[in-house]
């Protein structure tokens, strides 16, 4: 099983500082969040003598002493949650209806301007739907 290394990243002014709280003297700052992973990853490797690949790290921004902007994420990622489970009702929903009206004798075409969707829509629904029985 892969050591997995837990990394927490302060925003302090322009910079990231980033360390292992489970580990002395793993430490490291980047300017740019995305950069964390990779900077870390090297660190470890350097002082633990192992490759870079033979490890897993998870990032974590500590957004706790910045209220402000930790509600406003926590808030929109939320909402792309609820956006995404309302995209997956709808799918299910048209491929629901394109079934029932083209079992009803419909044409694509029919279909489509039933479901405000191009008849192309239609056939490609169809052929997905195919595709997963299969």
């Amino acid at each position: 099983m892969r050591p997995t290394y837990r990394a927490i990243a302060r925003r302090d002014g322009r910079w990231w500082f980033v360390q292992v709280p489970d580990e002395q003297g793993l430490y490291t700052q980047v300017r740019r969040l995305d950069q964390a992973e990779a900077m870390i990853r090297e660190v470890i490797a350097l002082v633990r003598q192992v490759a870079e690949d033979s490890f897993d790290v998870v990032v974590e921004p500590d957004l706790n002493s910045l209220s402000g902007v930790r509600e406003a994420v926590e808030a929109a990622l939320r909402e792309r949650e609820r956006a995404s489970a309302a995209q997956d009702a709808a799918s299910t929903a048209m491929r629901h209806a394109v079934s029932e009206v083209r079992a009803s004798g419909y044409t694509s075409r029919d279909a489509g301007m039933l479901l405000g969707v191009s008849n192309q829509r239609i056939s490609q629904i169809e052929r997905q739907d195919r595709e997963r029985r299969a």
